[in-house]
């Protein structure tokens, strides 16, 4: 997709019409003073830093969980990288950085440990209590439970960060949408997030970076284990493609170099194909203002035709020969059972949980409350502490490997 070179953004100029204003947010739930030296936006980028869920994505897993290797991507190196992305189509489309990074920081919070498999255990022996949705757990983490503030539960985000936060992937109230879960609706009669509409171009990148990010890293992650091999690449158009450039221009270099190269070339092309689609759909809708991204009826921030062809290809390329590995499905039915047998003993005794502010009165709940409680504690877990939890409580926890 071609791109206008000369309506970029390179982080000197002033913001786009269509971008977020930080000087002009909706506020926040509980109105405070603004700051001196910061905009809202900053405001939220770095409370989200500072709080406990983000330090806890270290030790949570993205594909391999930690002890088979350091240098594989975590769920918070993974958000870092997001981040990166979604600032530079931030900037590029002249949008609000500090806002797009702030989507991009937060957008895991909810994910339980050992990734999409400890989320889908914990969906299933929830079906009585609503499931579980790892955007609404983030939701509830960042408007609830993170107690760090005298006057207020959470972190008291704009409003612009928390629409981003439960719709960027797109309107919740919509046809085909499916059934909004019950913690953003319960959040959004005290303060409407607008779940009819899209959300602003800041969240759509941050949305699109994740794609880029994971797409490109879990190749990456998965050579380096083995289990993804080069000559396995060369299925991929795009992979191969981009493979027999940097072949020709460095025909001796060692294979590290060459993943990377290729890797970089990877993102470059897909940063650089979201930002040409971009600007075509905004001139197209010429938007005038954020709200009228919000009131477009369709994702502005996306890949053209061709990207998402490759698009479709790498994510069943990588369901089939890494995510369904037989390694990774053993480590995949360990985890299951210590998400199943963790959440079984704490709905049975909560005192075994060995947090006193998270186990307080929750024997005297209803068991749909109690339920809730344990959902909170056991998917703030990191991979770590819940094979340490589990080993202490059963005695007979088999090592993820």
């Amino acid at each position: 997709m071609e791109f206008d070179v000369t309506q970029l953004g390179f982080g000197t100029g002033a913001r786009a019409p269509w971008a977020a204003d930080p000087w002009a947010s909706r506020g926040r739930l509980f109105p405070e003073p603004v700051s001196p030296t910061r905009s809202e936006f900053q405001r939220d980028r770095d409370r989200i830093i500072h709080t406990t869920a983000f330090r806890r994505l270290k030790h949570k897993t993205q594909v391999f969980v930690a002890h088979e290797g350091d240098h594989y991507r975590t769920r918070l190196t993974h958000t870092i990288e997001v981040a990166q992305i979604a600032r530079a189509l931030a900037r590029a489309l002249r949008l609000d950085e500090d806002l797009a990074e702030g989507v991009a920081l937060v957008h895991d919070f909810g994910h339980t440990p050992f990734g999409h498999t400890g989320e889908e255990a914990l969906d299933a022996l929830l079906t009585d209590a609503g499931g579980f949705d790892h955007n609404a757990q983030s939701l509830r983490i960042v408007t609830k439970l993170e107690q760090r503030y005298a006057e207020f539960d959470g972190l008291n985000l704009t409003w612009e960060t928390l629409e981003g936060l439960v719709k960027h992937n797109g309107p919740l109230v919509a046809e085909g949408a499916g059934p909004v879960p019950e913690p953003i609706l319960d959040y959004n009669r005290r303060h409407d997030l607008w779940l009819e509409t899209h959300s602003g171009l800041e969240a759509q990148v941050a949305a699109i970076a994740d794609d880029i990010a994971y797409n490109t890293h879990d190749i990456d992650d998965g050579l380096r284990s083995g289990l993804i091999t080069l000559e396995m690449l060369e299925e991929l158009p795009l992979l191969a493609r981009l493979l027999s450039i940097v072949r020709q221009r460095y025909p001796k270099l060692e294979e590290p170099r060459l993943i990377h190269e290729v890797m970089r070339r990877q993102i470059t092309e897909m940063v650089e194909d979201v930002i040409g689609v971009a600007q075509a759909n905004i001139a197209a809708v010429k938007p005038g203002s954020a709200d009228d991204v919000r009131h477009a009826g369709r994702t502005m921030a996306h890949f053209s035709g061709d990207f998402v062809i490759a698009d479709r290809h790498i994510k069943a390329f990588l369901y089939r020969h890494l995510y369904r590995h037989p390694d990774v499905m053993r480590v995949r039915a360990n985890a299951t059972r210590i998400v199943q047998d963790l959440y079984a003993v704490f709905m049975a005794d909560p005192g075994v949980m060995g947090d006193k502010h998270a186990t307080t009165g929750i024997e005297d709940l209803p068991v749909d409350l109690r339920a809730r409680k344990v959902r909170d504690y056991l998917a703030g877990m990191t991979d770590t502490y819940a094979v340490a939890a589990h080993r202490r409580l059963f005695d007979h926890t088999p090592e993820l490997r």
